[in-house]
């Protein structure tokens, strides 16, 4: 189900605050390339490894095509079908392409969108256990509350991928 991890599959990023989004200046976006074969990767085996590694309240649908992030919960995405450019850290951010098989988490406070995928673009997102997702658009009412509850966002204790033994254990809890 999952394959072993190399170095150059993995992409940490921080992703600072741009005026209107807050991002988040601590802690990385993390992108495990090809976590899952994506000839094998479905809905069910994301949303089981999510669970395993107590990523739960997990939806299947897509990324949405507007700018927005959540301010009381880390998230991660589980792509496991089709393809999708997605922008980070808003509209002057930086933009990939993510595909079947690859994990992306996205710390509390990152803006993302879609700006464009294939017809058939899936994902599985999830969140930390005991953590549950707002929605924040950038808009500048929103930002002092949302800089308050980044900054008291407890970290998940274990990495959505590998458990214990992940990139968020050695990039978020060092």
């Amino acid at each position: 189900m999952q394959k072993a991890i190399k170095a150059e599959d993995t992409i940490i990023k921080i992703i600072g605050d741009d005026g209107r989004f807050p991002n988040n200046s601590k802690l990385p976006v993390i992108i495990y390339r090809q976590a899952i074969d994506s000839s094998a990767v479905s809905a069910e085996i994301v949303e089981a490894l999510f669970a395993s590694n107590r990523w739960r309240h997990s939806w299947r649908n897509g990324i949405y095509p507007y700018h927005h992030y959540h301010s009381t919960a880390h998230e991660v995405l589980g792509i496991y079908d089709g393809h999708a450019k997605i922008q980070l850290g808003g509209p002057e951010g930086i933009s990939l392409q993510l595909m079947a098989g690859d994990i992306i988490i996205i710390p509390g406070g990152v803006a993302h969108k879609n700006l464009g995928s294939s017809s058939n673009f899936a994902c599985v997102g999830a969140y930390p256990i005991n953590q549950n997702f707002d929605m924040k658009y950038g808009k500048a009412e929103e930002r002092p509350q949302s800089i308050a509850n980044i900054r008291a966002l407890s970290l998940p204790d274990t990495d959505p991928v590998y458990g214990k033994d992940g990139e968020l254990i050695r990039a978020w809890l060092k």
